[in-house]
């Protein structure tokens, strides 16, 4: 990785990070401010978020096109002026109308912003920096949101409509700031480009460079969407509604000590991904994320479980403590781990197109995840609620193992296809379609691998 690449790539951090920041204000209170701040009810709030949600998987089917076709750059600036314009509409809203319309601005701007800020990282990194690259970015994220959150409860006071409108305030201008900061960045030309008229599967076929098509031929992307649908699905799509039931109704922890149990959650993030990065960088993809359903699984079970201990509270919020936890451990081993294998099964003209497709599914089962987890929960029925997501999770392992079949080295173990490559004097190329890595260049991954 050249120091023009790695300047490029700490730039995008920083500014993914101040829009973490700026997102953390205001995400929590959305609901409240909705329904009590401008006195729109319950169904009215509930309408911003699910809109917030349909605008997203409405918008990424045509997102991948246009990053490949125009770069991830204006669509980047696109959704940052998105963001901005939403923010302020929430801020200045009154009636429900415009907060839905100011919703429905705001999820389309955050959601094109996410496979554009994914396509700069894969550019501005290499097959030995990407995991870490990536890594950084979730990192980055959970602190941003976790800061901008504390920042924002601290501010907020439900009788005075005024701080709310200024936590707006704040997230409009971290979207315009990551929007300056873009500016300042100029992305690598791709390599060889014009030359990618045709992607080589890994079974060795040539596929046209045709969007869609050629990503639906591609069974490895494929099973990997499913992948990601219900490892969203069981971990990010509970959050905010079946576990947070559970965790009221069933174990019977108070509100204050849910936020504990989510602030572990973040901890667990902040203080641990570098950690596990060193851990896992070196794996084998499909095994880390298998591992990760396991982990998974025992969350669950473990949340199961803080329903069932009568006569100790003490120790049933211990155990649904625990679950969030175990969901931060699992979360760090998968930030450096999917995201770069979207980037590496892509053909080097499709990246948009294949990191767009993945955030349909993760938003797809963000969508789905609360709508299961609500409706399981207003029934209450939990016991099969837990059943149903600890057999999710387990379903991540195998789903996992299944794709690993059919990864190549490359892209299951890049940072090893890598050096064996580079220590055996050959010259090999990288999956994300860059020049052939030798021994000299190995070296040289490594030392920038170390100060992304």
């Amino acid at each position: 990785m050249t120091t023009a690449m790695g300047a490029a790539l700490r730039r995008i951090q920083f500014g993914n990070a101040l829009a973490a920041f700026g997102n953390g204000f205001t995400a929590p209170f959305l609901f409240v401010f909705a329904s009590h701040v401008r006195g729109l009810g319950d169904g009215t709030a509930g309408a911003v978020l699910a809109v917030f949600a349909v605008v997203a998987l409405a918008v990424l089917p045509f997102t991948g096109r246009v990053i490949d076709r125009r770069g991830p750059m204006p669509v980047a600036f696109a959704g940052s002026a998105l963001g901005a314009a939403g923010a302020l509409g929430f801020g200045i809203s009154q009636s429900g109308p415009s907060v839905l319309a100011s919703s429905a601005v705001m999820g389309a701007g955050v959601a094109v912003l996410q496979p554009a800020l994914a396509t700069m990282i894969v550019s501005c990194s290499t097959t030995v920096t990407r995991s870490r690259a990536f890594a950084t970015q979730f990192f980055l994220n959970n602190l941003g949101l976790g800061v901008g959150g504390l920042l924002g409860g601290l501010m907020v006071d439900e009788p005075r409509p005024a701080t709310f409108t200024l936590l707006f305030v704040i997230e409009a201008a971290m979207f315009v700031v990551l929007a300056i900061v873009l500016s300042t960045v100029r992305l690598p030309q791709a390599r060889g480009a014009g030359a990618d008229a045709a992607h080589v599967t890994a079974a060795g076929r040539e596929a046209p460079v045709g969007g869609w098509s050629v990503l639906l031929r591609d069974r490895s992307m494929v099973l990997l969407c499913v992948l990601g649908f219900v490892l969203f699905f069981a971990c990010y799509g509970q959050f905010e509604s079946g576990l947070s039931a559970y965790a009221v109704e069933v174990t019977r922890i108070s509100t204050s000590t849910l936020g504990v149990a989510l602030a572990a959650n973040t901890a667990v993030i902040v203080l641990a991904q570098y950690v596990v990065l060193r851990l896992v960088e070196r794996r084998r993809r499909s095994r880390v994320v298998a591992v990760v359903g396991l982990i998974w699984a025992v969350a669950w079970v473990a949340a199961g479980a803080s329903g069932l201990v009568h006569g100790s509270q003490a120790a049933a919020t211990a155990l649904l403590i625990t679950t969030y936890a175990l969901f931060g451990v699992g979360e760090t081993m998968l930030s450096p781990t999917v995201a770069p294998l979207v980037a590496d099964l892509a053909p080097r003209r499709l990246v948009g197109q294949y990191n767009s497709a993945f955030a349909l599914m993760k938003q797809t089962a963000l969508a789905v995840g609360p709508a299961v987890g609500g409706l399981l929960a207003a029934v209450g029925a939990y016991g099969a609620y837990i059943v149903m997501l600890v057999c999710c999770s387990l379903g991540v392992s195998l789903l996992a193992l299944w794709l690993g079949r059919r990864l190549t080295v490359a892209q299951d173990r890049p940072y090893r296809s890598v050096v064996v490559a580079g220590s055996g004097g050959a010259r090999a190329a990288t999956s994300d379609g860059a020049e052939p890595v030798t021994a000299d260049a190995v070296s040289e991954e490594r030392a920038a691998a170390a100060v992304v």
